[in-house]
């Protein structure tokens, strides 16, 4: 397995293994940091959320499409400086709407079955990243990047 397959290998488990992310967006240079339930692409090109179009953070990612989403294995144990594993999502987020919403909302309901009523509701936004970096931390220094080509 190559250097590339094996973070991509990693990434992939990550988006199986975790059901939490913070995305982290910004207004008028002033960084928010908010708690989500994702779902990630197989191929690692895109990782979607929902949310209400009231929140914070839609206002700031309408404003600035621009985000980061961090992910980790970290069970808050000492053991995690050696073995959790963190990645940086960095791309581009927007509000999903027309024919490819329901298999994204499927895909993300099949994820979090117990988030129906929330991800369905009419005042709620299913939004996608459309990812260009990832940045994975492994043994609290090791830091490696892999780049989405899309």
């Amino acid at each position: 397995m190559t250097h590339y397959e094996d973070i991509k290998k990693q990434i992939r488990e990550l988006f199986i293994n975790q059901k939490l992310a913070v995305l982290s967006s910004h207004h008028s240079g002033q960084p928010y940091a908010s708690l989500i339930a994702f779902v990630g692409k197989e191929d690692l090109k895109e990782i979607f959320f929902i949310t209400p179009r009231t929140t914070r953070k839609f206002a700031n990612l309408t404003a600035d499409s621009r985000v980061a989403i961090l992910i980790n294995s970290s069970l808050n144990m000492d053991s995690d400086f050696h073995e959790a594993v963190s990645v940086t999502a960095l791309g581009n987020a927007k509000e999903i709407n027309g024919d490819e919403k329901d298999d994204i909302l499927s895909l993300y309901l099949t994820k979090h079955p117990y988030l129906e009523a929330f991800a369905t509701s009419p005042t709620c936004a299913l939004v996608g990243v459309t990812i260009t970096t990832y940045v994975m931390v492994k043994n609290f220094q090791h830091v490696m990047e892999l780049h989405i080509d899309q």
